[in-house]
């Protein structure tokens, strides 16, 4: 299902970083070599269907390549 972020991420936190990251092969093939880390957060979203639910959201990131593969893990609402 798509959704935009239509606010912050907010209670950012990071779940795993460097080999700790299960999908690091992956991530470097993809996107590059960086200190990549799993990251979580909380942030309001539209649906397709126009409604707007606030979810938890895991994403990837590394510096100078910016977030990757956002996606919505479960409702908190």
């Amino acid at each position: 299902m798509m959704f935009d972020i239509i606010d912050e991420i907010n209670n950012v936190e990071t779940i795993a970083k460097g080999e700790g990251v299960h999908e690091l092969n992956r991530l470097r093939k993809s996107y590059g070599i960086g200190n990549w880390k799993k990251m979580k957060g909380f942030a309001h979203i539209r649906l397709s269907s126009g409604k707007i639910k606030l979810a938890e959201l895991p994403w990837y990131e590394a510096h100078g390549i910016g977030k990757k593969e956002i996606k919505r893990k479960r409702y908190l609402e």
